[in-house]
């Protein structure tokens, strides 16, 4: 008789630390939801606010949020950062200095050196490591956060690969050039002898996590390990409006609370699980 993996899913959400509406939005989701883990960007603008909300919430599982693109910076150097200290959102300006200037490269690896260093010091346990906009898929980038994790005690990194048929969808080149992507991710991982996700899910619907959607994707959610991430908020700021312009993050709160998401995981026998179950 065959045997298949159950079926386990890490629920989190990203941007812990970019304001206090995020901030608000992941306490309220774990606390009163399905939400198991964070990821922290410990330069945020709400960055002291998502500690003391943490530190009041023993069983949220967190990890370091990596920002090397559109966010601020720790070091604020300026050969990767502007006036203020804050990374461009250029994904393909940003990448290829990442991989061909020496200085730039060099300013990176103590930038994440920084951002590990600013995780530890607040005194909370590494759960898992991932980057805005998954800038872990750039190779530079990537190494250099598995090796830089590897002295902080890092265990699990997030594998950004998305199928498309749980979803509904049909597959495009840009899914093909993902797997490529992603495999190399997965190779990284693997041979510093951490953890990886089997999928993960919130890359079409990015910002769009809403209640109908994740309803109909979670019973249809493949065996093995997949993460579900969400990008709460219990409203948008000036700031949030620019940057994340269209994003229904008020529903996706919604999602997270609400009784429903809750009985589909039961009644369909997926375990919810942090990054340090695998």
């Amino acid at each position: 008789m065959l045997s298949f993996p159950p079926r386990r899913v890490i629920i989190s959400a990203d941007d812990f630390g970019m304001s206090e509406e995020v901030n608000e939005a992941i306490e309220k989701s774990h606390r009163d939801g399905v939400l198991t883990t964070a990821s922290l960007m410990v330069a945020g603008p709400a960055f002291e606010d998502a500690l003391k909300r943490a530190r009041r919430l023993p069983n949220l599982r967190l990890g370091l949020h990596l920002v090397v693109i559109e966010g601020d910076s720790v070091l604020k150097d300026p050969l990767i950062t502007d006036e203020k200290g804050w990374f461009g959102r250029d994904q393909l300006k940003l990448g290829v200095s990442y991989f061909f200037h020496l200085a730039k490269k060099s300013a990176l690896k103590k930038e994440i050196e920084a951002q590990f260093r600013a995780f530890m010091k607040s005194g909370l346990t590494l759960d898992h490591a991932n980057a805005h906009k998954h800038m872990h898929l750039h190779p530079t980038v990537g190494k250099l956060l598995i090796q830089t994790g590897q002295d902080y005690g890092l265990k699990a990194v997030r594998t950004p690969m998305e199928p498309a048929s749980p979803l509904g969808a049909k597959l495009t080149l840009g899914d093909a050039a993902l797997e490529k992507w992603t495999k190399i991710l997965r190779r990284q991982i693997r041979r510093a002898g951490m953890k990886t996700n089997d999928y993960c899910f919130g890359l079409r619907w990015s910002g769009h996590m809403v209640p109908e959607k994740i309803h109909s994707l979670l019973p249809h959610l493949p065996q093995g390990v997949s993460e579900v991430y969400f990008h709460p908020a219990t409203r948008q700021n000036a700031q949030m409006s620019s940057l994340m312009a269209g994003y229904e993050q008020e529903r996706e709160l919604e999602t997270l609370i609400s009784p429903t998401t809750r009985h589909i995981l039961e009644s369909e026998n997926i375990s919810s699980i942090g990054w340090s179950d695998l």
